[in-house]
């Protein structure tokens, strides 16, 4: 194994602020695409999908539990397979309490083609609360490209967020495999969609009082002191 080449304190922090304005430009690069993402046009969906959950029948709708986002993560797990996908397991585990997301108006849940038999021993074996929906009498994976039939059927891993106005649902944004690298925080998940973090310096300007409340990060509290 080749390690780091050993230096002077000196020569270590010259490297690293050369290194750190890089990092610096990175993050303003990612700023400006998460703008750009956050100006896509959205689709509205006229497909009724009804999935079953821990609470029985659910639409696309009942998904969101009354919030204006929702982030759904495309679980692997094949109605033929025994248990969940290996790396999709790793990335559910690494999914932080739900309340963040939540005070800022932002539902999460999974969606696999499994049916709800099937999710609900493996959940609990993995010890997760998320929402974890069945989709395994819809064609939702389908439709939004996370599986697919033909002679070598196969599922992918991926996020697709909606937005909801009133009782519409809005398609926003979807990313698959690669796309999920470096996702899994409550920003990073917040940055897919539409609303953003609500920030006050977040473009397009105007969404941080989408939900009628302070900007993003002034909405911060210890996850047991949310009202909700």
């Amino acid at each position: 194994m080749t390690l780091p080449q050993i230096v002077s304190r000196n020569e270590w922090r010259a490297a690293r602020e050369e290194l750190l304005a890089k990092e610096k430009a990175a993050t303003r690069a990612r700023d400006a695409l998460n703008a750009e993402r956050r100006g896509l046009p959205m689709v509205e969906i006229d497909k009724e999908y009804v999935f079953e959950g821990g609470d029985g029948k659910a639409t696309l709708l009942d998904l969101f539990d009354g919030r204006n986002q929702l982030v759904v993560y495309h679980f692997m797990f094949a109605p033929e397979w025994a248990a969940g996908c290996r790396s999709c397991s790793a990335f559910l585990d690494q999914i932080g309490h739900l309340a963040h997301l939540r005070a800022r108006g932002t539902e999460f849940a999974a969606v696999s083609r499994a049916p709800h038999t099937k999710i609900l021993p493996f959940k609990a074996r993995m010890g997760w609360t998320v929402p974890w929906y069945s989709s395994y009498d819809n064609e939702f994976n389908y439709d939004f490209q996370a599986s697919f039939g033909g002679e070598e059927p196969y599922e992918r891993p991926g996020i697709s967020c909606f937005l909801r106005d009133r009782d519409r649902v809005f398609h926003t944004y979807s990313t698959y495999e690669r796309g999920l690298d470096g996702i899994g925080s409550t920003t990073s998940l917040l940055d897919l969609t539409a609303l953003g973090r609500q920030e006050e310096w977040e473009e397009p300007r105007g969404r941080s009082s989408a939900l009628g409340a302070p900007a993003g990060s002034e909405r911060i509290r210890y996850h047991d002191e949310y009202a909700d």
